[in-house]
């Protein structure tokens, strides 16, 4: 992830390289889950581009990036879960 654009933290947008609608969407999803974010928007500017801006605006008095750290961590959480389900999976199965 590179710098924002803006000053104002409760309007930030944030470019990530190497990233497209894969992250861009899940994240989009998870702030909008959180009440202090009032809007959430990604676009991929150009398909031949590795990037990705995701605008995030908050309510007064709300950080943008507190809401993107605490969106980032509700994705690792849900990614370790998922580790774990499936690893449990796989232990478990057993061939016909």
């Amino acid at each position: 992830m590179s710098g924002t654009e803006g000053t104002d933290l409760a309007s930030l947008t944030f470019q990530f390289t190497d990233e497209d609608h894969t992250l861009g969407n899940v994240m989009r999803y998870l702030l909008l889950k959180n009440p202090d974010v009032e809007f959430a928007g990604y676009a991929v500017p150009h398909p031949a581009e590795t990037k990705m801006n995701l605008h995030v605006q908050t309510s007064e008095g709300m950080s943008s990036v507190d809401c993107m750290r605490e969106a980032a961590a509700d994705l690792g959480n849900i990614a370790k879960n998922m580790r774990e389900k499936i690893t449990e999976a796989v232990d478990d199965f057993v061939p016909e």
